[in-house]
């Protein structure tokens, strides 16, 4: 059975059974602060089971796509850890609990093929339960499973919760028996090979806090609804249908295993065994370049690109593993080319949306490679210097501080570091290594918990939510309002009354003022609420449907259940909602010249300017910047009707509007088009028509990241504003160079070449006066025990080049026999200037120039026992310099 056929299967029995299908959200974890990607297919439920939302069904079912990186080491070692992965899962919110969950899972995966089910060997499934939940094993023994094939097991294996406090409860696991070729008779608790777990039902009944670890939690009581969140594993499940070892042999995995096996001339499987444990480590490193490349491939479709940090780093790291996977193989060329087109063919009979953006995929992932072949070749020339400089003192290890630096800073990947430094017949400090890697992931793991927020001190909000439903938001229609103040809330909590010069926050029934999101800025403006006036200057939605006004109170009092009015300033909101919709029309052209793959990755819309980020791999050449602003600029000429409208997510795709990736969308959705030139989906707020824009400047266009680029630009007034300035520049240099204006740049260039022409000829002027007392300064030597010695001052201002070159021509000067010593200072921008210079004669007797600069500069200054330089003190010391080294070497033996 097909991996698509087990997720149709799955979703078809229980929309059956009254389950509403939901789409998986996309991989980025946009909503949560703990999450960098949905690792969960109950992560998009969260809301629902914290209660900060009312769920708009009491059944669900889903196929999620999630990430799991925390156990990436064990990718392709065991047969359950899969970097990707899809859960399938069933949700009830209030609804059915454990007397209705049990049956559906084991109806489902008992059921015969033919009647549509997985035709899994009754005989063969075992459960298990949390120590003390009988209810769950007189349902499982109702249902058909016997008691011997039910095993109570602990928190550990059998008490599922998110990590934090909240919502928790006890669950109960499948398992099927894949008989004794893959380990040992005994159940799940002897051999979780054999006895692979496929499904874990959830009964979140709970409420848990003093979060310590997974088995130290205290249970506070009962939640007021139980739910179920389900959670079977597709690749799992598929493994067991498909009747393969693991989830790197079934059908969406295994065809990009066998192309990677017969790049590098190996043969899978012919040196493992059907446990995991007895796979051969080249088996090992097939899996993980076949889990990688899917993992990648899912990644970049869902929006993210490789970068230094977040979920770019995660990505990076997880290609640059595959790569190193293919060259421990053998395979030196570029792999990706070959091997992402093959995950591409394997998925997107699931996700189709792969093979449509695949150019812009495969853009991403090839230039990674690209890089990352390029740092393994600087890596390795770093690491062959650190490899020499070991061998030349006698030593055996390469030092864990210098793998650990290949590692962390260059990429360079510790198995690499092991195989290079084995073939030099060096071992490395693995433990060391170890070290430094476990205190960086403690750093990191630190940081995290610091910055982890979870669902704390939402409290006042979710009571102000739960009292009243959610805030409806009426600004597409109107600037004003009369509305209720349902809360309150102070610094510490929902407060009734609050008093001139106070900040407060406030929740009305209705509001006219706009949140802050999708990339636009809120509104502002006035609250009249009996006699109190507030001045509103941020509006945030700390939870979903929970709109809240950040506000001074300017005038008298304002109290909780007082109605008023609200208006906001719409002079300020007609400038953002003009930049908001220049923000489609950008988007939008630097589709139509760049390609499909030039789509959004952040924006901000402010009063008069945007700023818009999108993925392209390079620059942007300035003659395409100009065209996309004149294309954008003949739209609003058009002064095309900007038109708004609700409709469901699969008319919108029909119609071809652009979505963001990363964001999560309803069923239902807002579509924002500009005429027939620009649909996109979007909450904000927006023109009426595009020529009430007025007009778009581009300014910059600048990279922010690994294959992100950032446009900035004006708009309307401000954009007016800022050409006329312009103008009045280019005029005044049109009448300072007496030219017209459209000469005044090639003028300007030839100025600038004149004035590099005249300094450099400046610069030989000044050399050759330096360098004309050379040989003066050589007869006037002074005989210090021994060693000739000059000390002078270069003329005031010569460059740092032309001190050097003085020192080294008047070294040079000297008889090879004759010990000398060159000391030159020079003064420049208040500071002075040292530079030592001494030949071999003088390195005989004992001398050093590097010693002489450190004893005069106070230890501060630098180079080697031939020419060494300092400064940073004031310019008034250089005769001090000098004489320090003459001092030094009058007393020299």
């Amino acid at each position: 059975m097909k991996t698509a056929e087990v997720k149709r299967r799955f979703l078809a029995h229980f929309e059956a059974n009254g389950h509403t299908v939901v789409p998986s959200a996309p991989l980025p974890a946009i909503d949560d602060p703990n999450l960098l990607f949905i690792n969960a297919g109950m992560v998009q439920f969260v809301p629902f089971f914290l209660g900060q939302r009312t769920p708009p069904y009491q059944r669900a079912a889903s196929v999620q796509k999630c990430i799991r990186t925390p156990d990436i080491d064990e990718v392709g070692k065991t047969s359950r850890h899969g970097t990707f992965f899809q859960m399938n899962g069933n949700f009830s919110f209030g609804d059915y609990f454990k007397a209705g969950a049990i049956p559906l899972a084991w109806e489902l995966s008992t059921k015969p093929v033919e009647q549509g089910g997985f035709g899994l060997d009754p005989e063969k499934i075992w459960a298990t339960v949390y120590l003390d939940d009988d209810e769950a094993i007189e349902i499982w023994k109702r249902t058909g499973l016997p008691a011997e094939r039910i095993v109570r097991r602990g928190k550990k294996d059998n008490y599922w919760s998110m990590g934090i406090p909240g919502p928790a409860g006890p669950c109960s696991e499948l398992y099927y028996d894949r008989g004794p070729a893959y380990g040992r008779e005994g159940g799940p608790e002897v051999d979780e090979d054999r006895y692979l777990e496929f499904w874990n039902l959830v009964f979140m009944q709970n409420e848990i806090t003093d979060v310590k670890s997974k088995e130290d939690f205290t249970i506070v009581g009962a939640l007021p609804k139980q739910n179920i969140d389900t959670g079977m594993g597709l690749e799992r499940i598929a493994s067991i249908l498909q009747g393969v070892d693991n989830l790197y042999e079934i059908d969406e995995v295994r065809p990009i295993l066998a192309r990677a096996a017969e790049m590098t001339g190996r043969t899978y499987g012919a040196h493992s065994g059907h446990a995991a444990n007895q796979s051969h480590p080249d088996d090992v490193r097939l899996r993980v370049i076949a889990d990688h490349v899917r993992t990648a491939l899912m990644l970049i479709g869902d929006g993210i690109v490789p970068s230094n940090e977040g979920r770019g780093y995660v990505l990076r790291r997880i290609m640059r593993r595959a790569i190193r996977a293919i060259r421990l193989l053998g395979w030196q060329e570029p792999a990706l080319p070959i091997l992402l087109p093959i995950a591409r063919d394997c998925m997107s009979p699931s996700y189709p949306e792969l093979a449509e953006e695949f150019g812009r995929i495969s853009t991403y992932a090839y230039a990674e490679e690209d890089a990352f072949l390029s740092t393994l070749k600087a890596g390795t020339t770093i690491l062959d210097t650190a490899i020499s400089e070991t061998k030349q003192s006698g030593a055996k290890l390469l030092s864990g501080s210098q793998a650990f630096k290949l590692h962390d800073t260059y990429g360079f990947p510790i198995d690499l570091t092991l195989e290079i430094a084995q073939e030099q017949g060096l071992q490395v400090d693995q433990d060391g290594f170890r070290r430094l890697m476990a205190e960086q992931k403690a750093a990191a793991k630190a940081d995290a918990a610091a910055r982890k927020t979870g669902h704390a001190d939402l409290s006042s909000y979710r009571s102000a939510l739960d009292a009243g439903g959610a805030v409806q938001f009426t600004g597409y229609q109107e600037v004003s309002r009369e509305s209720r103040v349902r809360a309150l809330i102070g610094d510490s909590g929902r407060v009734e009354v609050a008093g001139e010069g106070e900040t407060v926050e406030l929740v009305l029934d209705t509001t006219p003022f706009y949140a802050e999101g999708g990339g636009q800025q809120a509104d502002t403006g006035l609250i009249k609420v009996g006699g109190g006036h507030l001045e509103v200057f941020d509006v945030q939605q700390p939870i979903p449907g929970l709109i809240v006004h950040k506000a001074r109170v300017v005038q008298g009092e304002v109290r909780a259940g007082e109605s008023g009015l609200a208006e906001i300033d719409v002079t300020r909101r007609k400038a953002i909602s003009r930049s908001h919709t220049a923000t489609h029309l950008v988007h939008q052209t630097m589709r139509n010249f760049l390609g499909e793959s030039a789509t959004q990755a952040g924006s901000l819309n402010a009063p008069g300017r945007l700023r818009f980020d999108f993925h392209t791999p390079g620059a942007v050449n300035p003659s395409v910047l100009f065209d996309v602003e004149q294309q954008i600029n003949e739209v609003l000429l058009r002064d095309l009707e900007v038109n708004a409208f609700v409709t469901s997510q699969e008319e919108a795709r029909r119609l071809g509007a652009m979505a963001l990736f990363g964001e999560k969308y309803g069923d239902e959705v807002r579509v924002v088009e500009v005429g027939d030139y620009a649909r996109e989906l979007c909450g904000g707020t927006h023109v009426a028509r595009s020529g009430q824009l007025g007009l778009v400047k581009i300014l910059t266009e600048s990279s922010i990241g690994s294959g992100v680029r950032r446009v900035e630009a004006l708009v309307g007034i401000d954009a007016f504003g800022f050409l006329a300035k312009e103008h009045l520049l280019v005029s005044r240099l049109a009448d300072l160079f007496r030219v017209p204006g459209d000469q005044v740049a090639d003028r300007v260039e030839q100025t600038v070449t004149a004035l590099r022409d005249a300094e450099k000829e400046l610069e030989k002027l000044r050399a050759q006066m330096v360098l004309a007392g050379a040989g003066a300064l050589v007869d006037q030597a002074k005989d210090l025990r021994g060693v000739a010695f000059v000390g002078t001052e270069a003329p005031e201002g010569a460059a740092g080049t032309d001190v050097r070159t003085l020192a080294q021509e008047i070294r040079g000067k000297f008889d090879p026999a004759r010990p000398a010593v060159v000391a030159v200072t020079a003064r420049s921008g208040g500071k002075a200037t040292l530079i030592v210079a001494i030949n071999a004669a003088a390195k005989s007797r004992g001398l050093s120039a590097g010693d002489l600069v450190k004893g005069a500069l106070s230890g501060r200054g630098g180079g080697n026992a031939d020419l060494a330089q300092g400064g940073g003190v004031p310019a008034s010391e250089a005769p001090n310099l000098l004489a320090s080294i003459e001092k030094a070497l009058a007393g020299a033996s």
